[in-house]
């Protein structure tokens, strides 16, 4: 008997309480530089959800130490990371005793141990579920992550596999007044999503019925002329870590999107015209323009994407899975419809998954 394809079973998100605006965000913290402002009022993004810092003496929002920080990074993560989990199970109607492996993607703080072995413990799982905490590669650890997953529910039929993205973007921010933490400031949300998938056993009553795509294969494009154009590295003059985008970022993955769908669909006999449904990362109005001009996409085609920047920001690896939920939402996606999810990130780093319903 041929084995089934690892399916995607469920999706959850979630995000803190508190959603701002741009420009409530501007208020709170008393900028003024028109740079900035202009910079934040012309991202494509209305709203997003953070944790912001205490307020000061002064009326306006503290710098936080760098302790502050990874305590952020631990609490909003956990409470996070939990409701999306739970939202994600409760969808597919499984249980807490069910997860038999559970991956954790972040790259706004560091933790040991690290949110893997913290939500089991949170969370009761069943202390012999393995697990895999992926630190510190970025918007495109997703898929990376994805595809580690994927290969484990092969090994591993008829068992549940969980997949959490963890983002605490606002643990990673640095106010200093530069154009180069505006632009980070003025783009990152908080926000974590779960993903649980399984590969059906022979014999497994799922086998016959739709369960949600099959994931059919991934691809990799590293561009390593462009390894330092996105980065997470210690400010001396800061006492932090600060993350940096270079202004030519979404050229550079602009122009290397047509190569990373290719290598892609190659052997698969599809072409870009083929793929259906489009669940690309939102990196930033840039970045989402750029690629949608080099793979021929309609503003349709990246609905998902760009409502999610709209309301939420770049939820860094997370954000393909809440564009992946707004198209389950949708109810659009039929049988044989084949479907692209794109992550882009440091390194340069370009990463897709091929879906088929």
């Amino acid at each position: 008997m041929t084995s089934q394809p690892v399916r995607l079973l469920s999706v959850g998100t979630a995000v803190p309480p508190d959603s701002y605006t741009q420009a409530e965000l501007l208020d709170e913290f008393q900028i003024a530089d028109s740079r900035i402002r202009s910079l934040f009022l012309n991202s494509a993004i209305d709203r997003r959800n953070l944790v912001l810092p205490p307020v000061g003496p002064d009326g306006g929002r503290r710098m936080e130490t760098q302790g502050e920080l990874l305590r952020k990074h631990t609490i909003s993560g956990l409470e996070m990371g939990e409701a999306a989990i739970r939202s994600c199970l409760a969808r597919t109607g499984a249980e807490l005793d069910d997860v038999a492996y559970l991956c954790c993607v972040s790259s706004t703080g560091f933790i040991t141990p690290g949110f893997s072995a913290k939500l089991i413990a949170r969370l009761g799982l069943a202390p012999t579920c393995s697990r895999l905490d992926v630190i510190g590669m970025g918007c495109n650890a997703g898929l990376n992550a994805l595809n580690s997953v994927v290969g484990w529910a092969r090994m591993n039929p008829g068992r549940l596999a969980l997949m959490a993205c963890i983002e605490v973007c606002s643990a990673a921010y640095v106010f200093d007044g530069t154009m180069r933490t505006a632009v980070v400031n003025g783009l990152f949300g908080d926000g974590a999503a779960a993903v649980a998938l399984s590969q059906p056993a022979p014999g497994d009553p799922a086998v016959d019925r739709e369960v949600g795509p099959s994931v059919l294969k991934f691809s990799s494009l590293i561009i390593p002329d462009a390894i330092d154009a996105m980065r997470y590295d210690w400010d001396e003059d800061q006492g932090r870590f600060s993350f940096f985008l270079h202004p030519d970022v979404p050229y550079e993955v602009g122009a290397h999107a047509g190569p990373a769908l290719e290598r892609l669909l190659a052997g698969t006999g599809l072409h870009r015209s083929d793929v259906k449904h489009w669940l690309v990362h939102s990196g930033g109005k840039k970045v989402i323009d750029a690629v949608r001009v080099d793979l021929g996409l309609s503003r349709y085609d990246v609905r998902h994407t760009t409502s999610v920047l709209r309301e939420h920001g770049n939820l860094s690896s997370g954000s393909f899975l809440f564009s992946y939920d707004r198209l389950l939402g949708e109810g659009l996606a039929e049988h044989g419809d084949h479907g692209v999810m794109m992550t882009m990130g440091p390194g340069s780093t370009i990463e897709m998954a091929l879906l088929q319903w």
